[in-house]
């Protein structure tokens, strides 16, 4: 599977109907976010049951600017509609496999559950 564009109108969809989602923010002038594109193709390809969508933060900056994004590129990966993680900058492909393989493992329950201590401010 390749990646899938992401718009203001498909962002939010997108993350509640599929189990995990990989977003890259990126920027045609960026070279951190052209250094990382062809990573994140690859894994788009080795992963085809996840969903790797890209917002371009020049086309889309309304988007970006909701999601906090202040640097790019950021990563951001949801599952089960959840933010699981959130971090600007490039990555090489063997930590995106790191990332992605601790979110397929993921305990989402527990997850839950630890959200909503910390929102119940326990």
């Amino acid at each position: 599977m390749s990646t899938t564009t992401l718009t203001a109108d498909t962002f939010t969809s997108t993350i509640s109907d599929n189990d995990i989602v990989l977003v890259d923010f990126w920027a045609g002038w960026c070279g951190p976010c052209r250094m990382f594109a062809p990573v994140f193709e690859k894994a788009a390809e080795k992963h085809p049951d996840v969903v790797f969508g890209k917002v371009d933060t020049e086309a889309e900056g309304r988007l970006a600017a909701q999601a906090g994004i202040t640097s790019i590129p950021t990563l951001m990966v949801f599952r089960e509609g959840v933010l699981v993680y959130n971090e600007p900058g490039a990555l090489p492909a063997p930590a995106l496999e790191q990332i992605i393989t601790a979110v397929k493992g993921l305990d989402m329950d527990v997850v839950r559950q630890q959200l909503d201590a910390a929102n119940a401010g326990g």
